[in-house]
């Protein structure tokens, strides 16, 4: 839910987002519909994206049969099963893919990892304008957890979905953390009846900030036409344009 300022700065929105797509997968090990605490963040990014008109597409990974691989279908690469393939439309589909994820060991979950290994897999894939297929797309982070990380695993997760054609817009990643060891999680009810990290005006902030930011940038790249495609046209740097590239027989 959003607070009393954040639901007026939505209100006070000029700008229209209606025709933006957004899916946010959550990457928790957490089964079926076991309570989340990265889905309770995560909740606060749909809610903005929703208040502005932004169709939101939910997921959590870990319940679908995704086989690990660097392929679109992994069926074709001995893996008895693969959702991978049903999913994939869904994430062309988005303009805004927000990644959500645990901290185990320091690092981002085996469950994003597999995600970010799947959207490597339609890396040589382009669009109507021979561009890699992610290109004009917006990618953000959103991560909890009970020790230090955040930045560390929104790096790694900005950085692969960077790579592979999204755009990364300023601050697009958030997180809370509690204290170091056993203790509450995001969300969780305290003694006193109030929620762990709910109040934390520096992680309000920045899912704040993040969830904008993205909103944002698909809009300039959406009403743009995506990217330019020249100097980036991998089916036109494969026709030989080389786009001033200095050609290495003239290179000392």
């Amino acid at each position: 839910m959003l607070d009393e300022t954040q639901d007026r700065l939505c209100a006070g929105n000029t700008t229209d987002f209606s025709d933006l797509k957004a899916m946010i997968v959550n990457c928790t090990l957490k089964r079926g519909d076991e309570p989340s605490h990265t889905d309770t963040l995560l909740d606060q990014v749909a809610t903005i994206f929703e208040k502005v008109g932004v169709t939101v597409d939910r997921m959590r990974a870990v319940n679908h049969d995704i086989a690990p691989g660097v392929y679109p279908d992994m069926t074709e690469h001995g893996a008895d099963h693969d959702e991978w393939p049903q999913i994939w439309p869904r994430v062309k589909a988005a303009d805004i893919l927000v990644i959500g994820t645990p901290i185990w060991l320091g690092e981002k979950s085996s469950i994003a990892q597999g995600l970010i290994e799947k959207l490597y897999a339609h890396s040589g894939q382009t669009n109507d304008k021979g561009q890699y297929v992610f290109y004009g797309k917006v990618g953000g982070c959103i991560v909890t957890g009970n020790e230090d990380g955040i930045k560390h695993v929104a790096a790694g997760v900005l950085y692969a979905m960077s790579h592979v054609g999204y755009t990364i817009p300023p601050q697009a990643d958030a997180g809370w953390i509690g204290e170091a060891g056993p203790g509450p999680s995001y969300g969780d009810e305290r003694e006193d009846g109030s929620r762990a990290g709910f109040d934390n005006d520096f992680t309000r902030r920045n899912t704040t900030f993040a969830t904008w930011n993205m909103l944002h940038m698909a809009r300039m790249l959406k009403d743009a036409g995506g990217l330019p495609a020249y100097g980036n046209s991998q089916e036109l740097w494969s026709d030989g344009m080389r786009f001033g590239s200095p050609d290495p027989k003239h290179r000392s």
